[in-house]
């Protein structure tokens, strides 16, 4: 069975269980199935109460950006043994801990699905095209990727890729 990728840009909220299964599906005999839910995080109070202003708009470029996932879709394809990506991120205005990135990877191998998935996530987060926006209140900022996550992220640079 080729291994197989599935990549989606999408407004719709998606159902973690489903994909799960799906993912199932699509990896013959999978040894280990890694999944990563991402969740808009509450910002303005520190992770306490959930502010009813708060709001993360992500903007993308069509096309562009699924292309851009795709590639690295394709270089964990290359670096690991897997059998099955999954990454789904939302695009929109999103609330605090609404679901905003999945991403999913299968297998013969725990090792290989867990160290693909932060790869993807690990890029997603400081490379991807997205433009985010987080609004708290009357106050509207938007949010660059951290040098802990470009620290994390310098561990993949084998051959120049992500």
């Amino acid at each position: 069975m080729q291994p197989q990728t599935c990549i989606s840009v999408q407004t719709e909220d998606f159902d973690l269980a489903a994909e799960y299964d799906s993912a199932r599906q699509h990896s013959e005999n999978p040894g280990a199935i890694v999944c990563f839910s991402g969740l808009v995080r509450d910002i303005a109070h520190g992770g306490g109460q959930i502010s009813e202003q708060q709001t993360l708009t992500l903007e993308h470029y069509p096309g562009m950006t699924e292309q851009a996932l795709v590639r690295i879709a394709e270089q964990a394809l290359e670096r690991w043994p897997l059998q099955f990506i999954r990454v789904i991120h939302r695009v929109g205005t999103l609330a605090p801990a609404d679901q905003i990135v999945l991403v999913i990877t299968t297998s013969a191998h725990r090792s290989a699905a867990f160290e693909a998935a932060e790869f993807i996530m690990d890029y997603l987060k400081t490379s991807a095209p997205f433009w985010k926006k987080q609004i708290a209140g009357n106050h509207s900022e938007w949010v660059a990727s951290r040098e802990s996550d470009y620290r994390a992220a310098e561990r993949w640079s084998k051959s120049g890729q992500a």
